[in-house]
């Protein structure tokens, strides 16, 4: 078998009709093998057919080429004072994900910062208090939440630009500001797969 190759299992869990599954437990064993195993995905799906996957975006896409170089991450900051709607320019070909950097000015109650896309989906908000000259970073390509360097709760989702304009709305605690950068790197199709 190829290096760094994966084989993909099916299997059928049978379970009487009129019994609700409570829990299920999966055990890996390999027996008589060596170098490495990666067990990377389970997928539970109700119904007797097999759908599709998706292969992992590093397999499609590549990093956006400008003059036959990749173009470097792109950056935006600003400062948000109460709430404001960001637009990032992504022109790139796809969405990727976003990694957002947020700077109190002054202290924060806990579950005061918020953040979201368009018109408020895809909503995240830091549960924490912070301090003024805190760092909060939640990053969308290490699925990464921190505060200061170490891992802090959150409640919602990692965020991501969207193609060409992407709109972000942040929301602070009343009358407090925060400065913001936004991180991201543009991408293009052209990986090993398309």
């Amino acid at each position: 078998m190829a290096k760094n190759s994966f084989i993909r299992f099916a299997e059928t869990l049978m379970i009487k009709k009129e019994m609700r599954v409570v829990s299920i437990t999966v055990r890996l064993m390999i027996t008589d093998c060596t170098g490495t195993i990666y067990f990377t995905d389970l997928q539970l799906q109700d119904g007797d057919q097999l759908t599709g996957y998706t292969v992992h975006t590093s397999k499609m896409l590549k990093k956006m080429q400008e003059n036959g170089q990749p173009v470097p991450p792109r950056h935006y900051n600003g400062v948000v004072r109460t709430a404001e709607t960001v637009v990032l320019f992504n022109l790139g070909k796809t969405s990727v994900g976003l990694d957002c950097y947020i700077y109190p000015i002054q202290d924060m109650a806990a579950g005061s910062i918020e953040m979201s896309q368009g018109m408020g989906a895809h909503k995240v908000k830091f549960l924490d208090p912070v301090n003024a000259g805190d760092e909060l970073t939640l990053k969308a390509s290490t699925r990464q939440c921190l505060k200061n360097g170490s891992q802090t709760p959150k409640d919602g989702f990692y965020q991501y630009s969207a193609a060409w304009d992407s709109k972000h709305m942040v929301k602070l605690e009343e009358r407090k500001s925060a400065r913001v950068l936004f991180e991201f790197q543009e991408m293009q199709e052209g990986g090993d797969r398309l």
